[in-house]
């Protein structure tokens, strides 16, 4: 499997080695569980079936999930398992199997998928850093992208994710899955088909913030949800960068939620700042692998 899924092209042979994301062609995962984390359409009042993958293709220093997306924790499954997985989290009663940090498994992921598909929908829920080829190939097995739009500066997403051509990159993916899910479509206030775009406000990048939400008024014309998350806090190795090492003050955020409504990008959510509690971040036991 020589590899080049997303943007950091690694051209390597996973089933000898681990790419940049630190995973080989064996699928690993930090937990399976119901979820209530999520935005209000997609964890509802049962709950999202999330599964964590283990490794990622950023190196963001502030991640809250920094144990598996740079740590690696998790459990090698096989694709058969990750099948089973999605058969038992659907038999919980969830609204969705929501695949966390997918794009370096997305050959397994089409596989499992074509061994059960779930009758509920499946959500892609990703940082945004991928390629548009990649998303044209999983298009036909998921029904919603839950996306972030981190960085619009390349200078910001080379310093805080090591990724210097990340909003070249998103910008593109995030056309085409507007392009793929252009509507929004709810069964019982529950999104059934569509695209959610995520944006953490940072400390000290408001500009950014500005830019990215200028950028989708002006580029994104279908129906999207805007996630705008004020819950950034100071992990990993934030303490390295001290413009970063602190939560959002609450004039940062009011100055990008003002932005959002000036522009007419008020259809979607504005997460309370409340939300930077370490209890929103789950306990990496395995459970449900």
């Amino acid at each position: 499997m020589i590899c080049k899924l997303c943007p950091r092209n690694c051209n390597i042979d996973r089933t000898e080695s681990a790419g940049f994301c630190g995973a080989t062609e064996v699928v690993r995962l930090a937990k399976a569980d119901v979820f209530e984390w999520e935005e209000p359409c997609i964890s509802g009042t049962k709950g999202s079936g999330a599964i964590f993958f283990s490794g990622c293709n950023l190196k963001c220093c502030f991640c809250q999930n920094y144990e598996i997306s740079s740590g690696f924790f998790g459990k090698d499954i096989s694709v058969k398992r990750l099948a089973e997985i999605f058969k038992e989290l659907e038999q919980k009663g969830v609204h969705n199997i929501n695949l966390v940090s997918p794009t370096h498994y997305a050959f397994q992921i089409i596989e499992a998928i074509k061994i059960y598909k779930p009758k509920i929908p499946i959500v892609w829920n990703s940082n945004g850093y991928e390629k548009v080829e990649t998303i044209k190939m999983i298009e036909p097995f998921v029904d919603i992208f839950l996306v972030d739009l981190k960085f619009y500066d390349d200078y910001l997403s080379s310093k805080y994710c090591k990724a210097t051509n990340y909003f070249q990159n998103a910008s593109a993916v995030i056309k085409e899955m507007t392009k793929s899910k252009p509507k929004l479509i709810y069964k019982n206030d529950i999104l059934q088909n569509g695209v959610i775009i995520r944006h953490l406000v940072m400390p000290n990048c408001t500009k950014d913030s500005i830019n990215i939400l200028d950028w989708l008024s002006k580029n994104i014309k279908t129906e999207f949800l805007l996630s705008l998350m004020g819950q950034y806090t100071p992990y990993h190795k934030a303490q390295e960068h001290p413009e970063i090492n602190r939560k959002l003050k609450p004039i940062e955020y009011k100055i990008v939620i003002e932005k959002a409504k000036e522009l007419g990008l008020e259809n979607g959510y504005i997460q309370e700042l409340e939300s930077g509690d370490e209890k929103y971040i789950p306990i990496w036991d395995l459970k449900g692998v």
